[in-house]
Formats: C-alpha cells, structure tokens, sequence
C-alpha cells in the first residue's frame, strides 16, 4: 500500500506506532469512520491531538494507514502459505484454518475491514479496494492457473472467476468470527452446534471447493 503517513510517523519508536494503530483500529472498528473521534483516538493512545495531526495529514490517511496496518498482519500470515510445498487443495486448506484463528484472535482488525466495505465514502472504497484487493486477486488467479498447467483442476475452470468466488468464501468466513451480523448468519446456516466445530466447518468448505474445481 502507498503511505499515507509522515516520515514523523515513521521515526518514532515502533512500540508508539503500533500503540497508536491498535487504538484507531478499535475505534474505527466499532464506530466506523465518519463517527470515530480522532480526538478520543489520540487520549487514548496517550498522544495530543496536535501530534496525530503531524503524524497523518487528515482523517482518511489515518484510517488508510490502520486499515493498512490491520490488514498487512493477516497477508503476513498468508504469505507462510502461499510457500508450502502444498498443492492448490493443501494451501486453500490452510488458509482456511489460519482465517478461523486469526479472525477470532484479531476481531477488531476483521471487524475494521467489515467497515471498509460497507463505508458510505466511494472515493475512500475505490482506494481500498484498489489496493487491497488487487494483490490477493493476482495471488489466487495464478494459484489457480498453476493448479491447472498440473492437471490438478478441470481445463474449464476459469480461474478469474473462481478466484473472485475464493475471495469472497473467505471474506465471509473472516466476518463470520468477528461480526455479530456474520456471527448470526452462521448460527441460522449451520446449527447452534456447528459453530465452534472448526474441522466439520473446514471439511465441508474443502469439499464444495474440490467438486466445484474437479475434473470429473
């Protein structure tokens, strides 16, 4: 992602800066970006108002910033993925897992991103999503492109397409830990007691995903 922060920001201590990023991100998160107060923001973080201002020149470029920073620690974990030596069912497999742990132990950080999407500000999606989107829809399209040179899914698969319908099962799977809207359409879907059972929840997931990829 671009910066959207000063290099003031960038020469304080790290510990600071993240300090400063898990307060906004919690804020945003649970109020969303047009009520989010940077003023309540900076008390909390224990920084003035004037410092914040210095640190990233309007509102937007602090909630681009958090919104970066939250979502650069979930394709942190990813990227330990996408380096196995699995096949394209073993990484969708582990990707899988690694969602339901992290969204259950980073909840504001999904949450910010549920509030990404639904934001009302179009100029502020068309960034986000242009930046965000982009990387993992360039890393699953050549994941599936792969899969298909090795005769490991159907020819026909496009994988433009199906790469798009990946994302979203798990965008919604993410949200599904972490927001009580998701939260609840999971609980209709699945049964009270299916919702903690996270190896039914994987199987099931990876054996829609192989059918719909077979070659069969």
């Amino acid at each position: 992602m671009p910066k959207y922060y000063s290099e003031t920001f960038e020469r304080i201590p790290e510990e600071k800066r993240n300090r400063i990023l898990s307060v906004a991100i919690t804020e945003f998160a649970n109020r969303g970006f047009t009520s989010a107060n940077t003023n309540v923001i900076a008390q909390k973080a224990g920084i003035s108002v004037g410092s914040l201002f210095k640190y990233f020149e309007t509102k937007e470029d602090f909630f681009l910033t958090a919104v970066g920073h939250g979502i650069n620690q979930l394709e942190k974990t990813l990227e330990t993925v996408l380096t196995e030596q699995n096949d394209l069912f073993g990484k969708i497999e582990s990707i899988l897992r690694i969602i339901q742990t992290h969204s259950r132990e980073n909840q504001d950080i999904i949450r910010l991103y549920n509030e990404m999407t639904s934001e009302g500000n179009s100029d502020l999606i068309r960034k986000l999503s242009s930046e965000l989107e982009t990387v993992s829809a360039k890393v699953y399209t050549s994941l599936l492109k792969n899969a298909k040179k090795q005769g490991i899914v159907s020819k026909e698969v496009d994988e433009r397409i199906f790469a798009f319908c990946l994302d979203n099962l798990f965008m919604t799977l993410q949200f599904s830990y972490a927001t009580e809207y998701y939260k609840e359409r999971m609980r209709i879907y699945l049964g009270e007691g299916m919702v903690g059972n996270d190896e039914k929840i994987v199987q099931g997931l990876m054996k829609f995903i192989r059918r719909a990829l077979s070659k069969d």
